[in-house]
C-alpha cells in the first residue's frame, strides 16, 4: 500500500420552495457518509460504508486489483475549522423561514405571471485522516435565497436572482433588495427588443464577466483536463495568455459561496494566482495531478465521498482602474450585457457561447434601450488579451457540474470591456 485517506463527512440541509404561493412540502436531509481510498501499485482502491477504519482500509485495499502508474503529493495538514456565524440556520424557525419567502414572493408577485422563491441552508461537518499524518476537520454552513418570475409582455420572459454565501442565516439580509431588483427589471424586460447581431463591443455586467472568468478560463486550467490534452492551455504555464492588466484567482479563503478551509484530501486552503500580469502561472491540482506536473495541491473537491477531483472554488478576475461611467464610453457602441442563462464552452478549443439574461444597447457611450434574448460567442484567449477591466468586483455563487458532482463555487469579476460576436439567443 503506497498511500490511504479516510473521509467522513456529515451534512445536514432543507430546502424550502414557495412556488405560486403555495408552499411545497420542506426538505429535510441529514446524511453521514465515510469513504475510504487506498493506492496500491498505482491504481485507487475506493470503498465507502459506515464501517470501522482498519474494515474499509481493507476493503478499499482489496479493491485496488490492477497496477497502473498513479502517485500523490504527500502533504501533511493538520487544524481543526468551526465557522463562526451570527445566527446558525438551524437556530431560526420554520415558520420564520417561510414568512420570509412569502415576503420576497410578495414583492414579486404582482409583475409576475409566475413565481418560485426558495430557501436553502447547509452544513457540512468533514473529517480526514490520511496514512501521511494529516488529521483535519471543519464545519461550515452555506444559507441561500434564489428568487424566479415570469413576467408577461410583448413576450413571456424569466429573471432569477440568487443570494448564496458561506455562512449562517445573517447572509440574507439583503434578499428583500434582491426582490426589488427583479420587479424592478422583469416588466422591462418582458417588452424589451431583440437585440442586435454581429462583432461588436461589449461591456460585460460582473455576473456574466465572472461566468466568462469560470466557464471559459477556469476550466481550462484545472490539471485534469491538461493531463487529458483538452485544454487550449495545455504546455502555456509561464506564457503570455491574457493582456498584461488580466489576472486571474481562486481563493477557497474567501467567505464566498464556494469557501472551503481544506479541500477533500486535506490540503489546507491557499490563495492560487493563476494568471498574473497576463502570464499563466499555475493550474489547479488534486495530490494526484500536483505530483504529475509538479504543482500545489489544494483543488480536490467531491460531492459527498465521491472521488474528489480538480475544482474551482472562488475564482476571479482581479480589480483594475476603470469605472463603468468610463467602460462606456470607451464602448462607445455596443451593448451592455447583464447576468447568465448558461451557455456552452469547449477548453480544448477555448471558444464559448453564453446566453446573458438581458442587456442594453450603448449608443454614444450612454445606455439606452433594454434588449432580451442575447447570446455572446468568441475565442477565450482572444477575448482575454483585448480587454478593459472595472475596479469594483462582485462574486455571483452557483454550483458547479462535473463528471456528475456538484459542488458550491463563485464567480467573481468587476465589468468588463471586451470586443466579442452578439447574436439572439
Amino acid at each position: 500500500m503506497n498511500f490511504y485517506d479516510i473521509r467522513e463527512i456529515e451534512a445536514t440541509s432543507l430546502t424550502i420552495q414557495l412556488e405560486n404561493g403555495k408552499i411545497e412540502k420542506p426538505k429535510y436531509d441529514h446524511a453521514k457518509a465515510k469513504g475510504f481510498r487506498v493506492l496500491k501499485n498505482g491504481f485507487w482502491g475506493i470503498f465507502e460504508g459506515d464501517v470501522p477504519d482498519e474494515v474499509g482500509i481493507k476493503i478499499a485495499e482489496g479493491n485496488a486489483v490492477f497496477e497502473s502508474d498513479s502517485e500523490i503529493a504527500e502533504n501533511i495538514s493538520e487544524g481543526r475549522y468551526v465557522m463562526k456565524v451570527k445566527v446558525r440556520p438551524e437556530d431560526v424557525p420554520i415558520e420564520e423561514k417561510v414568512e420570509l419567502l412569502k415576503d420576497l414572493e410578495k414583492i414579486i408577485r404582482d409583475v409576475c405571471v409566475s413565481t418560485k422563491v426558495v430557501y436553502f441552508e447547509n452544513s457540512r461537518v468533514f473529517r480526514y485522516v490520511d496514512s501521511c499524518g494529516s488529521e483535519v476537520e471543519y464545519t461550515v454552513y452555506r444559507t441561500g435565497v434564489s428568487i424566479t418570475g415570469v413576467g408577461k409582455g410583448k413576450t413571456l420572459q424569466f429573471l432569477s436572482r440568487r443570494l448564496m454565501k458561506a455562512g449562517g442565516f445573517e447572509v440574507l439580509k439583503n434578499a428583500v433588495e434582491t426582490a426589488e431588483e427583479v420587479r424592478k427589471i422583469l416588466p422591462k424586460l418582458a417588452n424589451a427588443g431583440s437585440p442586435p447581431s454581429g462583432e461588436m463591443n461589449v461591456v460585460m455586467d460582473p455576473s456574466l464577466a465572472g461566468v466568462f472568468v469560470h466557464e471559459a478560463f477556469g476550466h481550462a486550467v484545472e490539471a485534469d483536463h491538461v493531463l487529458q490534452g483538452a485544454t487550449v492551455l495545455e504546455g502555456r504555464l509561464g506564457e503570455r495568455v491574457a493582456d498584461e492588466n488580466v489576472s486571474i484567482i481562486d481563493d477557497p479563503t474567501l467567505p464566498e459561496f464556494g469557501f472551503f478551509p481544506f479541500d477533500d484530501e486535506g490540503i489546507k486552503a491557499e490563495k492560487k494566482v493563476i494568471v498574473e500580469n497576463g502570464i499563466l502561472k499555475s493550474f489547479l491540482h488534486s495530490r494526484e495531478t500536483a505530483k504529475k506536473l509538479g504543482g500545489r495541491a489544494g483543488n480536490a473537491r467531491s460531492q459527498g465521498v465521491e472521488i474528489p477531483i480538480v475544482r474551482m472554488s472562488n475564482t476571479y478576475l482581479a480589480p483594475s482602474d476603470y469605472t463603468f461611467e468610463e467602460l462606456l464610453e470607451e464602448c462607445g457602441e455596443g451593448v451592455y450585457l447583464v447576468g447568465s442563462r448558461g451557455g456552452e464552452t469547449n477548453p480544448s478549443t477555448g471558444y464559448f457561447h453564453f446566453n446573458a439574461q438581458y442587456g442594453y444597447l450603448v449608443k454614444g457611450g450612454e445606455l439606452k434601450e433594454m434588449v432580451r434574448d442575447v447570446s455572446l460567442a468568441g475565442n477565450t484567449l482572444d477575448i482575454l488579451r483585448n480587454v478593459k477591466i472595472g475596479s469594483r468586483i462582485d462574486f455571483d455563487p452557483g454550483f458547479c457540474g462535473k463528471a456528475g458532482q456538484l459542488v458550491p463555487v463563485s464567480d467573481g469579476s468587476p465589468h468588463v470591456l471586451c470586443k466579442a460576436t452578439v447574436g439572439g439567443a
